[in-house]
């Protein structure tokens, strides 16, 4: 199991897979998982991706198998984006594709804001880039407060896969994954989140970016997709049909 030692702090857990011709270098694509979520969810991406790019999945601080932070630690935005550029550089990657799904697609537009000169592109999956005044992240606070992680997963569930179309055990396995994190942690980071809303650095965010939404999504409203691809200036806009929030 890799870690990597980034600083006094935190050892994080990265996955590494690369099945691309042994005689090529190629580009690297890093996945950054959303909240209370973790490498495994990227399951299926590895796949269709490791043939022709080096995939790097990271557990971010406090979510998986890495280092959870303790009580009072400063959640930000940035600090994220920190843990993400020590990583890179660990890993000796000077320049990535980065894909960030959910708040890990928020995560990678602060990392695009910040350190536009270590990305080759930005994809982002049902992201959000205004929270500040939405009511979801109001209601999902108060859920995990009263029902714990377990229970604000198993009750949103529906939100994230449409059990229409998931196999009954993949809809329990993701459950199951997402209630594993720490319930100070989901408090602590959606507390956070709550405030935020990058609507003033998008505009100066260049790095050629996709912008995926899932058609069926609840929170697929026309401010978080047209809105955002109106503020990037180097988007493009792709809605997939028949998807609901896990894309």
């Amino acid at each position: 199991m890799p870690t990597a030692r980034l600083d006094d702090t935190l050892e994080m857990y990265y996955e590494d897979d690369d099945y691309t011709d042994p005689w090529r270098t190629p580009e690297t694509i890093v996945l950054h998982h959303g909240n209370a979520k973790n490498t495994r969810l990227w399951y299926a991406w590895v796949p269709l991706l490791a043939r022709q790019y080096r995939v790097i999945r990271l557990d971010a601080r406090g979510f998986g198998r890495s280092t959870v932070p303790p009580e009072g630690y400063d959640w930000s935005l940035s600090n994220f984006a920190g843990d993400l550029l020590n990583l890179l550089d660990h890993l000796g990657l000077e320049k990535v594709h980065l894909i960030g799904e959910t708040v890990g697609g928020t995560i990678s537009l602060q990392f695009a804001h910040e350190h536009p000169e270590r990305l080759h592109s930005l994809a982002v999956c049902t992201s959000p880039y205004k929270f500040a005044g939405v009511a979801t992240y109001q209601e999902y606070y108060k859920l995990v407060q009263e029902e714990g992680v377990a229970g604000w997963v198993q009750k949103t569930a529906d939100r994230r896969i449409d059990p229409k179309q998931s196999d009954p055990a993949h809809h329990q396995w993701y459950i199951d994954q997402m209630s594993q994190t720490s319930q100070r942690v989901v408090l602590e980071t959606l507390a956070y989140l709550a405030t935020q809303d990058l609507s003033d650095i998008l505009p100066t965010i260049k790095t050629p970016t996709l912008i995926l939404v899932a058609e069926n999504s609840v929170g697929n409203s026309p401010d978080r997709t047209t809105g955002m691809a109106r503020l990037l200036p180097n988007s493009r806009l792709v809605e997939i049909a028949g998807a609901s929030g896990y894309v």
